[in-house]
C-alpha cells in the first residue's frame, strides 16, 4: 500500500493523499462508517484525493463510506483487508462491483533475489526452495531453525485466524491432519470420497461433503489452491478429483519438511506459483490416460508445461516429453526440471529448462 502510495504521489503531484492505518492507535477514534466519512471529509481538500485505508475490515461496515465515496469523482480508494475478516465473496458483496481485486502473494524467485540481495544461483534456488518467499523473511537470519520457526507460527496463525475461528472449526485435529495431507500430496490427485474412505479405515468418521468444507475454507484462505483437471478436446472440467497447490512453499515444508523425496513435488508447487503470479489461469490437463501437469493460459494464448526431478533415464524422457508430444497444436510446450545441463535447449520443438531459469526468464 506504501508503494502505490508513493507511485500516486509520483504520478500525480497535486493529489492530496489520506492515510487510515487501523493498527494504529492514533486512528482508533475510527470505529464505523460514519466516524470514516467525518474523518475523510475533515482530510478531503479541493481537487483530487486518494484514500488509502490499511486494514479497512476493522472499520464496523465500512462499505457504507466506499460506496457514497465511490460516487464522487474525487475520490480514488485504495484498502487492504485481512483474510480472517474479509474474503474475496463477502467483498463481492459489499461492495456490488464497484472494486478491482489485487492478490498480494508471496514473493516470486527474482523478487525473493531482489529483496534479499542475493545473486541467482543454485544456492539460492536451494534457499527458496526450502524457505520460500514471505517478504518478512527479509527481517531474519536465512537460517533454517530461525526460519522454520517464523513458517511454523505464521501457519498457526493462518489455521486458527483464517480457518478455525472463522468457520467455527470444531474438528481441529482433521484439519491439522488434512493440511499434513496435502503438504505430501501435492501434484496428486485429491478426492474428498477417498480421504472419506481412508478415515473410516481408521475407525474416523468424517463424510465427503465435510472434508470438501474443509479443503474450501483452506482455499478461501488462500493458504492453499485448488486446480481443476480439464479435458484438453472437449474442454470438459472433472467435478472431482482436484490437484492442491500451496500458495507458498515454505509454510508446506514447515509443516512437511523438505527432503529430497519432496524435491519433485516443490519444483511442482513453485512453477503453479509463478504462473500465478505472472496472471496466467492454470489447470491440469487431460488427453486420455495422459496427463499435463499445468495447461496456462492467459489473454487467449496457451501454454503446456511438464515439470519433473531430473530426467534420469529415456522411461522418464520418454513420459515428461511424450505427453507432450501428443498434444497436435502449435502452442508453446516446455518441460522444466533440475538438469544442470539442460540449460535451455530444445527436442522435438519442445523447450527444455532448469527451473531457476524458468522462474527468471518466463512471465
Amino acid at each position: 500500500m506504501l508503494q502505490t502510495m508513493d507511485l500516486v504521489k509520483e504520478m500525480k503531484p497535486a493529489t492530496n493523499i489520506i492515510y487510515i492505518d487501523k493498527e494504529k492507535h492514533e486512528f482508533d477514534s475510527i470505529r464505523d462508517y460514519k466516524d470514516l466519512a467525518e474523518y475523510i471529509s475533515q482530510q478531503s481538500k479541493e481537487g483530487f484525493n486518494a484514500v488509502f485505508i490499511d486494514e479497512v475490515q476493522d472499520i464496523d461496515q465500512f462499505e457504507r463510506t466506499l460506496r457514497s465515496l465511490y460516487s464522487e469523482p474525487v475520490y480514488d480508494i485504495y484498502c487492504t483487508g485481512s483474510n480472517a475478516d474479509m474474503l474475496s465473496g463477502e467483498l463481492a458483496s459489499q461492495l456490488a462491483g464497484r472494486y478491482v481485486e489485487i492478490e498480494v502473494h508471496s514473493l516470486s524467485y527474482r523478487e525473493f533475489l531482489l529483496f534479499h540481495s542475493i545473486e541467482n544461483s543454485i544456492q539460492a534456488m536451494g534457499m527458496y526452495m526450502r524457505m520460500g518467499g514471505l517478504p518478512n523473511l527479509i527481517h531474519l537470519k536465512l537460517e533454517d531453525e530461525i526460519v522454520f520457526d517464523y513458517l511454523g507460527n505464521i501457519y498457526s496463525t493462518i489455521l486458527f485466524k483464517d480457518v478455525i475461528k472463522r468457520h467455527n472449526i470444531r474438528n481441529v485435529s482433521f484439519l491439522e491432519n488434512l493440511v499434513l495431507f496435502l503438504a505430501d500430496n501435492i501434484g496428486s490427485v485429491v478426492s474428498a470420497k477417498k480421504i472419506s474412505d481412508f478415515l473410516k479405515s481408521q475407525q474416523i468418521k468424517i463424510s465427503p461433503n465435510s472434508v470438501m468444507d474443509y479443503l474450501s475454507h483452506l482455499c478461501s484462505a488462500f493458504f492453499v489452491h485448488k486446480v481443476r483437471r480439464q479435458e484438453l478436446v472437449g474442454k470438459k472440467i472433472f467435478e472431482i478429483g482436484e490437484k492442491y497447490y500451496f500458495e507458498d512453499i515454505g509454510l508446506r515444508n514447515s509443516l512437511a519438511g523438505y527432503r529430497v523425496n519432496d524435491i519433485g513435488k516443490v519444483l511442482e508447487n513453485l512453477v503453479y506459483s509463478h504462473l500465478k503470479v505472472s496472471g496466467y489461469s492454470v489447470h491440469v490437463g487431460i488427453s486420455g490416460t495422459k496427463e499435463v501437469d499445468f495447461v496456462a493460459e492467459r489473454h487467449g494464448e496457451r501454454v503446456y508445461i511438464q515439470v519433473c526431478y531430473l530426467l534420469q533415464d529415456q522411461a522418464t524422457v520418454d513420459r515428461e516429453f511424450g505427453n507432450l508430444l501428443s498434444i497436435k497444436d502449435n502452442y508453446p510446450k516446455y518441460v522444466v526440471s533440475m538438469d544442470e545441463a539442460g540449460g535451455k535447449n530444445t527436442y522435438k520443438g519442445i523447450t527444455h529448462m532448469h527451473i531457476r531459469d524458468f522462474l527468471i526468464d518466463y512471465c
